[in-house]
C-alpha cells in the first residue's frame, strides 16, 4: 500500500480577509484605520488579507490609494502575512499597471477578476491574464465571479492558464462545484473560496481554504471551521459552519453587496469602517439592527 502524497501548502495561507477598505468620516482613505483592522484580522486568525477586492470597493479607489493601502497594510502586519492586492479592471494594460504598482509596494500576490462589461471570449480573457501574469515577478490568483463581471472563467481556461508558472491560485465565487472539483482534479491550482456559505464545503474537497467577507467582523469563527475540520472533528466543523449562516446570510445574501453589510457592522463595533463611496450607499438602521443581533447572538 503506498503512501498519499502530502499536499503542498497553500501559497498564501488557509485563513484569508477580503478586507473593506476604511474611509474617513468625509469619504478620504484612512490609512491608519486600515492599519488598525488588519492589525485586529491577523490577530484574529487571519494568514492574509485580499485589498482592493470587491469588499474593497476597488472600482472607486484610486490607483494612487491602493498603492498607498498596499504600504500601509505591510508595515501594519509585517512580512509574515500575505498580502493580496486587487488588480483587475476592465482594461488589459490599466490592469498591468496596477501589477506593477501592486509590487513595487509590497504585495506579495495579486488578484484579478476577468475583464467586466466588454464580455471577451475565452481565449481573450486567457490572454489577458496570461499578460497580467507576466507583468511582474508575483503569483496571480483568478478571480471568477461571474455574477460581477458578466463572463465565467470556464474551467478548461483554468486548466490551460495553470501551466503558467506564476498563476497559482483561484478565488471561486462561480457557485459551480462541478467546475471547481474538475479543475481540482487536473491541476495544482490552490482553490479559495470566496463564498462563506462554502468555507467547510470547499475546503472538504480539498480547497486551499478561504478569503471571506464576513472574517471582516468575526475572523476568528471561520479560521475555527478548518482548523476543527484539520484536527479530524468534522461534525463540529458543520456545527460551526451552520452557526455563522445567520449572520453570512445577512452579509452577502441579502440583497446588499458586502462592502455595505460589512461597513454598516464593523462601524455599529467602534471598528475601522467610514463610509462606503457612491454608487454604493449606506445599509439602513433597521439592516445594521439586524446585523448587530445575529453578530451578538453568533459571539455570545
Amino acid at each position: 500500500m503506498t503512501t498519499p502524497p502530502v499536499p503542498s501548502a497553500p501559497p498564501f495561507g488557509r485563513a484569508l480577509c477580503a478586507m473593506v477598505t476604511p474611509f474617513t468620516a468625509e469619504g478620504a482613505l484612512d490609512l491608519d484605520g486600515a492599519q488598525r483592522l488588519a492589525g485586529r484580522l491577523v490577530t484574529g486568525g487571519c494568514d492574509g488579507l485580499v485589498l482592493s477586492g470587491t469588499t474593497g470597493e476597488s472600482p472607486t479607489t484610486t490607483d494612487a490609494e491602493k498603492s498607498a493601502l498596499v504600504r500601509a497594510v505591510r508595515e501594519a502586519v509585517g512580512a509574515g502575512v500575505s498580502i493580496l492586492a486587487g488588480i483587475g479592471t476592465a482594461d488589459t494594460l490599466h490592469s498591468v499597471e496596477l501589477a506593477r504598482a501592486a509590487e513595487k509596494a509590497g504585495a506579495d500576490a495579486l488578484l484579478a477578476v476577468a475583464p467586466y462589461y466588454s464580455r471577451p471570449p475565452q481565449d481573450a480573457i486567457e490572454a489577458h491574464f496570461r499578460e497580467l501574469a507576466d507583468a511582474s515577478s508575483l503569483p496571480l490568483a483568478l478571480y471568477d465571479i461571474p455574477g460581477r463581471t458578466g463572463v465565467r472563467i470556464e474551467p478548461e481556461t483554468m486548466i490551460r492558464l495553470a501551466g503558467h508558472p506564476r498563476i497559482v491560485a483561484v478565488k471561486d465565487c462561480a457557485y459551480d462545484l462541478m467546475g471547481t472539483q474538475k479543475v481540482l482534479s487536473r491541476t495544482d491550482l490552490a482553490f479559495y473560496t470566496g463564498c462563506d456559505e462554502y468555507v467547510l464545503a470547499l475546503y472538504a474537497l480539498g480547497g486551499a481554504g478561504y478569503i471571506s467577507t464576513v472574517a471582516n467582523v468575526i475572523p476568528r469563527h471561520f479560521r475555527s471551521v478548518i482548523d476543527t475540520f484539520d484536527a479530524g472533528d468534522t461534525a463540529e466543523a458543520a456545527r460551526l459552519q451552520q452557526r455563522a449562516l445567520p449572520l453570512t446570510e445577512l452579509m452577502t445574501a441579502s440583497g446588499l453587496p458586502g462592502a455595505v453589510t460589512a461597513k454598516a457592522l464593523l462601524g455599529r463595533l467602534d471598528l475601522p469602517s467610514g463610509p462606503v463611496r457612491a454608487p454604493l450607499r449606506p445599509a439602513e438602521r433597521r439592516t445594521t439592527d439586524q446585523l448587530l443581533t445575529a453578530y451578538e447572538e453568533l459571539t455570545a
